[in-house]
């Protein structure tokens, strides 16, 4: 069954660019991304570009409106996501929970309505 892992974090508590914390985090995506792969279950991944590049789009009565930023005011936002393969929902669990954003932020865990 395929799952979409979405990564949550609060940007401002993400290590900082350059340091040792963020060469560490990167090193376990990386390390993660090459689980996945190597177990033939990842179909995509990919890291999103900050909120402040957001771009929300709701029409109303008709009329689109377009605005900057994320559609809600939120403590965390969604960073990324993985789109697994996996044997069953226990399965895409224990591997959301290698995600490194998984210790600072969360990993929703959503079932692909198959069409």
């Amino acid at each position: 069954m395929r799952y979409m892992l979405l990564i949550y974090t609060d940007e401002r508590a993400e290590p900082k660019d350059g340091t040792p914390e963020q060469m560490k985090m990167l090193q376990g995506y990386g390390a993660f991304t090459e689980e996945v792969n190597k177990l033939g279950i990842s179909e995509s991944s990919e890291r999103l570009r900050p909120i402040t590049d957001a771009t929300t789009v709701r029409v109303r009565d008709g009329k689109t409106v377009v605005t900057d930023g994320p559609f809600a005011e939120t403590r965390e936002q969604l960073g990324g996501y993985y789109l697994l393969n996996c044997e069953d929902l226990d399965h895409a669990i224990a591997l959301a929970a290698k995600i490194p954003s998984a210790e600072f932020g969360s990993i929703e865990v959503r079932p692909i309505f198959e069409m």
